[in-house]
């Protein structure tokens, strides 16, 4: 199979040899918004994150391949990929784990008042601070009980957390103490201590969080968004936080990514921002690997 790789996947010598050796031959471009400098109708399977937003996925003529290095598929048209039959796969499992641990990490941050420590350790302040929490026997809601929000809640629950899920059906799910379906969301945000999405976004979903949910969790609840930004309606949860509404919030995505110098989310001293970096670990790359080796042998094996 001609087999295109972009730069969304970094693919070192090993790497290559051993995808080579499954039948496969190589052409590689860094940067998926570059213009191509191969005939896209030779190509037959691609590894890529946002290749399509970029080159018409109708140019692949011969494209009956695709292993996404993102967990999430909305990056590319599915329609059409479902249409043509295109094999596609996504790199679901493979962030899981550093999600996970970003989700603790900013929750403890918050919890723990670490920003003030620091402030006190770079002026030399011995001030103690006796108003900390503990997450032992915290409630936390987790929107989205798939490969993410699993790992996420085996952490919460190491702490003693009573650990909530929220997801299109009910069933049971290791580590979640219940699992709550989509429509009864409303139900379960005035439980939580935690609210974390960790859900997938699609044009259903967009802006599920809104004045009304905001309005209807507790006002210390301390709120996680590590899914997608477009989830999120970003002005009614400035207005919660402005209000203080609810106690803090980690936000890892946002509806414009990068962040606008001017948003005042930024300003917030019970806000933690970073640039779409919860997913970033240093297992991703070994992770990505076993999975884009796994589907690519599925692949041969069913053709031949």
């Amino acid at each position: 199979m001609k087999l295109l790789i972009t730069g969304a996947y970094r693919c070192g010598d090993k790497e290559k040899e051993y995808i080579k050796s499954l039948g496969n031959e190589i052409f590689y471009m860094q940067d998926e918004k570059a213009p191509l400098e191969l005939d896209p109708e030779e190509i037959e399977g691609v590894i890529c994150n946002g290749l399509f937003l970029y080159h018409p996925i109708e140019k692949f003529t011969k494209l009956k391949y695709i292993q996404l290095t993102s967990a999430g598929s909305d990056r590319v048209p599915m329609e059409y990929i479902k249409e043509k039959g295109i094999e596609i796969h996504s790199a679901k499992g493979v962030y899981s784990i550093p999600m996970a641990e970003y989700a603790v990490w900013g929750v403890l941050l918050l919890m723990k008042h670490t920003s003030l420590f620091y402030e006190n350790q770079k002026t030399h302040n011995w001030n103690k601070l006796r108003e900390i929490e503990e997450l032992y026997g915290k409630t936390v809601c987790i929107v989205g009980a798939g490969s993410v929000g699993t790992e996420t809640a085996k952490r919460f629950k190491a702490f003693g957390a009573d650990v909530l899920g929220v997801c299109l059906k009910k069933r049971e799910i290791e580590y979640f103490d219940r699992i709550y379906s989509s429509d009864e969301l409303n139900k379960v945000l005035p439980e939580a201590d935690i609210v974390i999405l960790t859900l997938p976004y699609t044009k259903e979903n967009e802006h599920l969080f809104d004045k009304e949910k905001f309005s209807a969790m507790k006002e210390n609840a301390i709120f996680v968004n590590m899914a997608r930004g477009k989830i999120v309606n970003e002005k009614a949860l400035t207005e919660a936080l402005k209000e203080n509404r609810i106690g803090g919030a980690v936000l890892d995505v946002f509806e414009e990514e990068p962040l606008d110098r001017d948003s005042p989310l930024w300003d917030f001293e019970n806000v933690i921002i970073t640039p779409h970096n919860s997913f970033v670990g240093d297992g991703n790359n070994r992770r990505m690997f076993e999975v884009i080796i796994n589907n690519l042998r599925s692949f041969v094996n069913d053709r031949s």
